[in-house]
């Protein structure tokens, strides 16, 4: 039986991502003695290094299955998507690919988002029949499928950001965390900072907020459940998003993730965002 996983981490990312959101439990044991290798390892960790051993785990080319329902605030009815993902991360870029499989009036309806080390993202949306558009940088700052995330907050990286700092430690749902702060250059993010609540055990992010220059928090991401992909790998299960200002909700709930997957560069061009298919290839 499947089971969830993150997202950029997804959607990331976380999304990453937003990205890898989609987990195949599997059962992964770590001996005691290696539990305390990987405690010191982590506590000896600069903050740069903490951060590339948490982004190192989202790096590769991977497949996601993720259910994603918006819950509004007030009267309006709660939205569920079920989505497809396609992703290909390297340490100097991301090429990401968002595909509505149901409900069916809006199957097909895709995005593609791109962004190297250092530049500004770049994206994509196709509506059907064939309505193909490139997102402006305004657009980019628009809500990702009516969620509390933007498309920036999808494809954009802090763990890659600089400016890393080490700030403290608190428990988040019980678990003691490393609290990392991420802060962009200037015109990197539209956010001032983002800070990160790291299991230094799983290496997983348990909490994200995200800052504006006033300081107000307005995303914060929590990791509900943690479990292992199909490397045998600790990542977020599942994920709740919250807009503090708006006092809206989106739940992340994974069902798939298969990686080593084999894609081919039409697949992460606009011209591919009108074929909804899962890789037909991969190495087992």
């Amino acid at each position: 039986m499947n089971y969830p996983t993150r997202f950029v981490q997804l959607i990331s990312s976380y999304l990453c991502g937003l990205c890898g959101l989609a987990v195949k439990r599997s059962v992964f044991v770590l001996s005691p003695l290696c539990s305390l290798v990987l405690i010191s390892s982590a506590a000896d960790m600069s903050p740069k290094e903490l951060a590339s051993a948490v982004a190192a785990k989202q790096e590769g080319d991977a497949y996601i299955r993720l259910r994603l329902q918006v819950k509004p605030s007030g009267n309006a009815a709660d939205e569920t998507l079920q989505l497809q993902i396609k992703e290909r991360r390297t340490k100097t870029a991301t090429d990401l690919v968002y595909q509505v499989l149901w409900p069916q009036p809006r199957k097909g309806e895709s995005v593609l988002l791109h962004q190297e080390a250092g530049h500004s993202a770049s994206g994509s949306l196709f509506t059907p029949p064939d309505k193909v558009q490139t997102l402006t940088a305004s657009q980019l700052r628009q809500p990702f499928f009516g969620t509390d995330l933007s498309y920036l907050d999808v494809i954009e990286d802090p763990l890659s950001w600089e400016n890393q700092t080490i700030t403290g430690t608190e428990a988040v749902n019980g678990v003691n965390c490393t609290v990392l702060e991420s802060k962009p250059n200037k015109g990197e993010s539209e956010y001032a900072k983002v800070r990160s609540w790291i299991d230094p055990n799983r290496l997983v992010q348990m909490r994200i907020e995200k800052y504006s220059p006033s300081g107000e928090v307005k995303v914060r991401i929590e990791t509900s459940r943690v479990a292992n992909d199909d490397k045998g790998r600790p990542i977020p299960a599942n994920l709740t998003v919250q807009n503090p200002q708006k006092g809206s909700v989106t739940e992340l709930d994974g069902s798939r993730i298969k990686h080593n997957v084999t894609f081919s560069d039409s697949d992460f061009s606009p011209d591919g965002l009108k074929q909804v298919s899962a890789p037909t290839t991969a190495a087992e």
